[in-house]
């Protein structure tokens, strides 16, 4: 099974680095997932909805769940990871006891490596596994799975001082573009933007410095890992984003769910009600801007 997010280094990925990035607008998003917008310091910012505003939360028959076992990891900071207190944290980790307490039901989390957790699922080690596993078919066919909790978009990014302001095909017609070989980012170009010139990379950190060195007019990635990047020693503050967001699901899936057992609908539902009643009344806004002060959307 794969996570949303892709592994980076360890250097792009410590907690504190999120509260800098500085993302933009999702500028290419499904039915359902318009951004909503609120205020921060002045200026508007944009949370991702990813639930149906006209979906219905009916009263379900049966019995009431009174606990839920969560399962995650401990090593994937802003997501999960274990604080200089030793405790537990992250946007999975508040999800989580934000569900439960929706819920009204007794929550645990409990960490395993990332290998261990669908294994732990199945043999009834816990309920539910928070950590950003990828939504796809085959996960859908072996476990229930929720509806996304947030999807990773593509970005570009370029120098501060370039001449390149726009990233629409035309724009960027007989540009040099950076890219992971072999990735679902060059599919994309390959796909939508056909004009541009493709270089790839063994890497993200390879393209991102070849964009930095200028040998490449743009890098086009991973939209939280160029961000890490971005507000990194590595850039030496060179670059930002250029354009906005693109979150095709065709290419960069449906996002992260919840999974859980096959078999227990129950708490599938109980989960998306909970998580939909958290997004009508702001508290999922709340608890996203919290560990993504300035969104990566």
């Amino acid at each position: 099974m794969h996570r949303l997010v892709s592994r980076f280094p360890t250097h792009f990925r410590r907690p504190g680095r999120c509260a800098l990035v500085l993302l933009g607008l999702l500028a290419c998003l499904l039915p359902g997932t318009a951004p909503r917008a609120f205020a921060q310091q002045g200026n508007p910012i944009r949370i991702p909805v990813f639930v149906d505003p006209e979906r219905r939360i009916e009263r379900r028959a049966g019995p009431r769940i009174a606990s839920i076992r969560f399962l995650t990891e401990d090593d994937y900071p802003p997501f999960n990871f274990i604080a200089a207190d030793g405790q537990l944290q992250g946007f999975n980790i508040d999800l989580a006891r934000a569900i439960c307490a929706e819920i009204e039901a007794q929550c645990t989390i409990q960490p395993r490596r990332w290998e261990l957790l669908l294994p732990a699922l199945d043999i009834n080690e816990g309920d539910a596994v928070i950590a950003s596993h990828r939504i796809d078919g085959d996960l859908r066919r072996r476990f229930e799975v929720s509806q996304p909790v947030y999807r990773v978009p593509a970005r570009f990014a370029g120098h501060k001082d370039g001449a390149i302001r726009s990233a629409d095909a035309q724009a960027l017609q007989g540009r040099s573009i950076a890219v992971v070989g072999g990735s679902r980012h060059e599919a994309y170009l390959n796909a939508l933007f056909p004009a541009v010139r493709i270089e790839r990379f063994a890497s993200a950190e390879g393209a991102l410095e070849a964009m930095r060195r200028r040998r490449v007019d743009l890098a086009f990635g991973d939209a939280i890992a160029i961000a890490f990047w971005l507000n990194g020693s590595e850039s030496l503050d060179c670059c930002t984003f250029i354009g906005g967001a693109y979150a095709d699901s065709r290419f960069f899936g449906e996002g992260a769910g919840i999974v859980m057992r096959k078999g227990n609908i129950p708490l599938r539902q109980a989960i998306d009600d909970a998580l939909t009643r958290m997004s009508r009344d702001g508290r999922f806004a709340r608890l996203y801007l919290k560990h993504f002060p300035v969104p990566f959307y």
